[in-house]
C-alpha cells in the first residue's frame, strides 16, 4: 500500500489517527464476521454461490477489484466513497468466509478468532511501540509472502497435506510481521502527516483495510492448526 507523506510533527494527533484506523479495521471485522454468520445461518445464499461457480469467481473477482480501486484510487474519492467501498468489500468477504462454518466447529473457530486476536494485539503493539527499524522485517515479509503464493498455486495440484500444514506455519510467520511491520509504518505515516480531516480519513482507510488485512491472514492460516473439522 503506497501512502502520502506529508511534515506533521504532533504525536497526539499521530495517536488520535491511530485510534481511527484502529476503529474502522476493527468495525470491518464486525462487518465480516456478521456478515459470515449471516450467510452461514441462512445458507440460500451460499448454496446459490456453491451451485454456481461463476456466481463465485465473480465475487472474487469483486473482491480483488475493490482492493485495487482502495490502494491506487483512495485519494481521488471522496471519504464517503472510501468508507463505502471498504465496508463492501469487507461485507463481500464474509459472504465468502461463511464457508469456514461448514468446515470448522463454531467453538474452534471462536477459540481461533480469540487467539489470532491476542497475538494481533501484541505483534502490533510491538510495532508501535520498538524503536528498532522494521523495514528489513517487512521487506522479508514480503519476498516470504509471493514464495508462500506460489507454493499454495503448486499445492492446488499436488494436494499435499503436509505440505500445505507446512505452508501454514509459514503463512503464520509471514503476517505476524507483516502485522509489526505495517503498524510501524502507518504510525510513521500518522506521524508526519499534514492534511483536511477528508485527506487524514482516507489515508486512516487506507491503514485500516492493510491492517484488516493482515488479520484476515493471519486468522485463516491459524484456523488450519486449530480449527477442527466437522465430522
Amino acid at each position: 500500500m503506497q501512502y502520502p507523506e506529508y511534515p506533521y510533527p504532533e504525536e497526539g494527533m499521530a495517536s488520535s489517527f491511530m485510534y481511527k484506523v484502529y476503529g474502522w479495521m476493527s468495525f470491518a471485522l464486525a462487518v465480516t464476521a456478521g456478515v459470515a454468520y449471516y450467510t452461514f445461518r441462512t445458507q440460500a445464499f451460499f448454496k446459490y454461490l456453491t451451485a454456481h461457480p461463476w456466481a463465485m469467481a465473480g465475487l472474487v473477482i469483486l473482491q480483488f477489484a475493490l482492493v485495487i480501486v482502495l490502494a491506487f484510487y483512495v485519494m481521488r474519492m471522496s471519504l464517503p466513497v472510501a468508507i463505502a467501498t471498504f465496508i463492501l468489500y469487507a461485507a463481500s468477504l464474509g459472504l465468502t468466509m461463511a464457508s469456514i462454518f461448514f468446515v470448522y466447529t463454531k467453538s474452534s473457530i471462536y477459540a481461533t478468532f480469540i487467539v489470532t486476536a491476542g497475538m494481533f494485539l501484541a505483534t502490533a503493539l510491538y510495532g508501535y511501540f520498538t524503536k528498532t527499524d522494521l523495514t528489513s522485517v517487512g521487506s522479508f515479509a514480503i519476498m516470504g509472502l509471493f514464495g508462500l503464493i506460489i507454493g499454495m498455486l503448486v499445492n492446488l495440484f499436488l494436494r499435499n497435506s503436509t505440505f500445505d500444514y507446512i505452508l501454514s506455519g509459514i503463512g503464520v510467520i509471514i503476517f505476524t510481521l507483516l502485522t509489526a511491520y505495517d503498524t510501524q509504518k502507518i504510525k510513521q505515516i500518522a506521524s508526519r502527516l499534514v492534511a483536511d480531516n477528508q485527506t487524514r480519513g482516507k489515508v486512516a482507510i487506507l491503514g485500516a483495510l492493510t491492517l484488516y488485512l493482515d488479520f484476515i491472514n493471519l486468522f485463516l492460516f491459524m484456523l488450519r492448526f486449530m480449527g477442527d473439522r466437522r465430522e
